[in-house]
């Protein structure tokens, strides 16, 4: 139970950032990306922001044994560059200049009622669909 509520917890604490940011304003994040246009660089001090907090909970969870709601830590092991992850990060960026959204923002705009952001969120959800049916196998 501690588990599920930590899980909702950590949640509904990162849409919350993500709203409070901005970062789930499309327009704001295709300024962010347009550093010769209308650069907006207030996204870089969130960014900033998040890699610090990032740092400190890093260095806490590491000095402990083993996480708080698991038998031990589970971290990839793969360290190598291949196309397929150089593609993905490709097609991501591509995805998140021409429409301003990346998953976890698309997600916390859905609250804003807004069509588009609905047909975005299917949409990803179709491609998760259809990477698992042609390439998990």
């Amino acid at each position: 139970m501690m588990r599920y509520l930590q899980v909702i917890l950590s949640g509904v604490l990162f849409g919350a950032g993500i709203a409070l940011s901005g970062m789930a304003n499309p327009a704001k994040v295709q300024n962010f990306l347009d550093i010769f246009g209308q650069w907006d660089p207030s996204l870089a001090l969130v960014m900033g922001a998040a890699l610090a907090v990032a740092g400190i909970g890093y260095r806490w969870v590491w000095a402990r044994e083993k996480p708080a709601f698991a038998e031990s830590f589970s971290l990839p092991t793969r360290s190598d560059i291949d196309a397929r992850l150089v593609g993905g990060a490709v097609i991501f960026g591509v995805g998140w200049g021409l429409s301003g959204l990346c998953p976890a923002p698309a997600l916390v705009a859905l609250l804003a009622g807004n069509g588009l952001f609905v047909v975005f969120a299917l949409s990803m959800l179709v491609g998760m669909i259809v990477y698992r049916q042609f390439f998990e196998r």
